[in-house]
């Protein structure tokens, strides 16, 4: 497998932006530092955060990045600075006035959605005639839909991800707090190559009934339910993993809600297919919980889209009609949340192939059971 993206690749990434915009409508896109930028010419400013950086992408001339005369060579230096040219800007002189001129006067751009409310309206000051259109609506698909290169970190980062979790059946959970398994579990994560710890959540007994609860200070007992759902970073590329793990022996009702969670996970992968609506992903899962009598205790979206965050489009959940494509990668992470008394969630990252779906994650789906 390849470790890095080459210079040829992200001219690829470039040239595909510019027609995506192009085809949307817009006269091209301003993009500021974040995972767009990165993922589009492999940059990411080291310093000066608050200054000025934009990258600049249209369908005339070869994409320019824009960055504070400090920066410039490192910007020079980035993975994709072969297929664009690098300009600074010196202190004192107007960014937005140059970013201008490259405009023009005229136009619809796509911005990126990290963008800063203050470049945004200096930018609409120094080129009036300009407006503007958040990127993930004018380019749903532009992130969503992984090449090869990305599918295969992505993989890498799932099996990294399911050696976590098989280490973290041999933890001791009794007598600890949330918090301490938390905590074992982040380094779980760096040991096994992720760079960043996005979140490792544990919610035992009661608290996994909230999908929302983070670890705390609750010390988990014997007898106890514990949802797990953790997540980072490695070579760039997200994962993430949801189970749910047993103190000691589990009752035949926990076993029972497991199971029904398990088979909505099941029956949602087997609605993965090239064409079907994000919705219908939700749908399957949500039918056979309600057929088991858990339909109110659903409270989350069956799932969302991973790359280089750990959330992003596209998100599988009731409303959304953007249809499936061969490469989009996702979470399918089903839930029941029973108020007061326990939760249970099982999660795994899925892409979409030619043929319907493929899991990237391995680990056993099962109901685990720790000390």
């Amino acid at each position: 497998m390849a470790t890095s993206m080459s210079a040829e690749g992200y001219g690829r990434r470039l040239t595909r932006a510019a027609r995506a915009a192009e085809d949307a409508g817009l006269a091209g896109m301003i993009v500021t530092p974040g995972p767009l930028m990165v993922w589009l010419c492999g940059y990411t400013p080291a310093r000066f955060r608050g200054l000025m950086t934009a990258l600049v992408v249209t369908a005339q001339g070869q994409p320019r990045l824009l960055v504070p005369v400090a920066e410039e060579a490192a910007a020079e230096q980035a993975a994709g600075a072969d297929a664009l040219s690098v300009a600074a800007w010196a202190e004192g002189a107007d960014p937005y006035g140059l970013l201008a001129k490259w405009l023009g006067q005229e136009g619809r751009y796509g911005v990126s959605d990290m963008t800063w409310a203050r470049d945004l309206l200096a930018l609409q000051r120094a080129a009036p005639g300009t407006s503007y259109l958040a990127v993930t609506e004018a380019l749903p698909m532009l992130r969503a839909v992984k090449d090869t290169f990305e599918v295969e970190r992505l993989a890498a980062a799932a099996a990294a991800s399911d050696a976590v979790y098989e280490a973290v059946l041999g933890l001791r959970f009794a007598g600890r707090r949330e918090s301490e398994v938390a905590s074992d579990v982040a380094r779980l994560l760096a040991e096994n190559g992720h760079e960043v710890v996005a979140f490792a959540v544990v919610g035992s007994g009661a608290n996994g009934a909230d999908p929302r609860h983070e670890a705390g200070d609750r010390v988990i007992g014997s007898g106890d339910m514990v949802v797990l759902d953790f997540a980072g970073l490695r070579d760039g590329y997200g994962s993430n993993t949801g189970r749910t793990v047993h103190v000691g022996p589990p009752s035949p009702e926990e076993r029972k809600v497991h199971e029904v969670v398990r088979e909505a996970q099941q029956a949602a992968f087997e609605a993965v297919r090239p064409g079907a609506a994000c919705q219908e992903i939700d749908r399957a899962a949500r039918r056979v919980i309600k057929a088991a009598g858990y339909g109110e205790y659903v409270t989350h979206r069956t799932g969302r889209g991973i790359g280089a965050l750990t959330h992003e489009p596209p998100f599988l959940v009731e409303g959304e009609q953007l249809p499936l494509v061969p490469g989009m990668c996702f979470s399918i992470e089903p839930g029941i949340y029973l108020p007061g008394r326990f939760g249970v969630r099982i999660g795994d990252i899925v892409t979409c192939t030619e043929t319907g779906g493929r899991w990237l994650n391995a680990s056993d789906r099962g109901l685990g059971v720790v000390e």
